[in-house]
């Protein structure tokens, strides 16, 4: 099965339209997961046939609202959801300081690729100016128990809300470094920069394509663990393999039994 995590932020005037027209069109393409439709934008976690979620897709990127949408990529030997859920929000991740959107700002936050991070962390953890880098984790204390770059700042937060009180002791000592803030996909990373930089602090980065896009490109260098994923895989490896899949553990299982 192909499984997709993508999000835009886009303009969308009438969200319930959006929601209904979606969730047909995943039900017909016989998907399961989550579509998130906001004001603000579109949050997706689904999964299916390989060629019936490609489709779904296609359809997306036909909407010129929707054509910079950037999907994401992994696999699994089963459906890791069990059922289709289509949601209308007020944010496709809740965070409650509505200025923290490209929508409100006409432009994300600076963003670092994955390469350049990687050659950052390589070379004693500096940037090509010298300054040392910290790596911010945004996501929330389940999540980092799973794994987390080497090093990472991460807090002690149970949602993404609790982010700016929980940051506040760290900003002092962050004054001098560039920040690059992470989370798994981008969308949390890309929403806590902006509010970074709106609060001052204009030394954040955001990871393009989060820990996902990081394992795609770089694979697990600089990372320690798995990545939590919210659905039945429970968490991917730096080669996007699930913890937990019937499936892929009976593959293992032979392949090790061969060799033995």
């Amino acid at each position: 099965m192909l499984n997709l995590a993508a999000y835009l932020f886009v303009h969308i005037d009438d969200p319930h339209a959006l929601a209904g027209h979606l969730h047909e069109a995943a039900r017909a393409a016989d998907l399961k997961g989550t579509i998130l439709v906001a004001g603000e934008g579109i949050n997706l976690f689904l999964a299916g046939p390989d060629e019936a979620l490609r489709g779904f897709v296609d359809g997306l990127h036909a909407d010129p609202r929707l054509a910079g949408l950037k999907p994401r990529y992994s696999r699994s030997g089963t459906v890791p959801f069990a059922r289709l859920k289509v949601k209308v929000k007020p944010e496709i991740i809740s965070f409650r300081h509505p200025e923290a959107t490209p929508l409100a700002q006409g432009a994300r936050a600076p963003a670092v690729d994955p390469a350049t991070v990687a050659r950052w962390l390589a070379q004693g953890g500096r940037d090509d100016q010298g300054r040392p880098v910290v790596m911010l984790d945004t996501r929330n204390a389940q999540e980092v128990a799973y794994g987390t770059f080497q090093g990472a700042l991460t807090l002690p937060i149970t949602k993404f809300t609790d982010l700016p009180a929980a940051l506040e002791p760290h900003r002092q000592a962050l004054a001098d470094a560039t920040v690059v803030s992470f989370c798994t996909g981008g969308i949390r990373c890309e929403k806590a920069a902006l509010w970074m930089r709106q609060d001052g602090m204009d030394n954040v980065l955001q990871l393009e394509g989060g820990i996902l896009g990081w394992f795609e490109q770089v694979g697990g260098q600089g990372y320690e663990g798995r990545c939590f994923v919210f659905d039945e895989r429970v968490a991917l490896d730096p080669q996007l393999r699930p913890l937990v899949d019937e499936n892929f553990r009976e593959e293992t299982l032979a392949q090790v039994t061969e060799t033995v």
